[in-house]
C-alpha cells in the first residue's frame, strides 16, 4: 500500500468513533477510495480515476446548483453529486455522513407529537388563509384568470 492509502486509513480511524458499550450503531462503510483494486494498484491510474470522479461529480453538483433556480430537483441532484464524490474522497464521505445524521435527527424531531401537532395547526391555518384569499378573488373577479382581467 502507498503512504496515501495508509493516511486514509488513519483518517478513517480518527473520523469514525467506535460506538459506546451497549450501543449498536448502524454499520458505516469504511472511509476511503472505493475504486477497484487494479486501479488502486497503479498510482497514475488511480490519480486519473480520482480526476475523472471529481469532474463527473462536479458536473452533477453544478447541474444541481443550476436546478435550484431552474426547474428540476436541485438538492437531490446536488446530493447525488456528493455521493459520486464520496465514492473516492474522504471529505465527501464525511460531509454525507454528517448530512445523513442531520436529516435523521430532523426526521425524528418531526415525529415528536408536539411538533407534529404544531405543524398540522400551521398547515391548517395556512390552508384556511389561502381558501379565504381564493374566495375573495373569485368574489371580486369571478373565475377569470388574472391576466384576462380588464379594469
Amino acid at each position: 500500500m502507498s503512504a496515501e492509502s495508509d493516511e486514509r486509513g488513519r483518517v478513517a480511524e480518527q473520523a469514525a468513533p467506535a460506538p459506546a458499550a451497549g450501543e449498536s450503531g448502524p454499520a458505516e462503510r469504511e472511509l476511503g477510495s472505493r475504486a477497484p483494486g487494479f486501479i488502486k494498484a497503479s498510482k497514475p491510474l488511480h490519480l486519473s480515476w480520482q480526476v475523472g470522479v471529481f469532474v463527473v461529480g462536479l458536473g452533477v453538483v453544478v447541474a444541481g446548483v443550476l436546478m435550484l433556480v431552474l426547474p428540476g430537483p436541485g438538492w437531490l441532484v446536488i446530493f447525488g453529486g456528493m455521493a459520486i464524490w464520496a465514492t473516492e474522497f474522504v471529505w465527501a464521505q464525511l460531509v454525507l455522513r454528517w448530512t445523513k445524521r442531520k436529516v435523521t435527527e430532523a426526521a425524528q424531531r418531526a415525529m415528536d407529537p408536539k411538533v407534529r401537532r404544531r405543524n398540522i395547526i400551521l398547515t391548517t391555518v395556512g390552508l384556511v388563509i389561502m381558501a379565504v384569499l381564493v374566495a375573495l378573488y373569485v368574489w371580486e373577479f369571478g373565475l377569470a384568470m388574472p391576466w384576462k382581467i380588464s379594469e
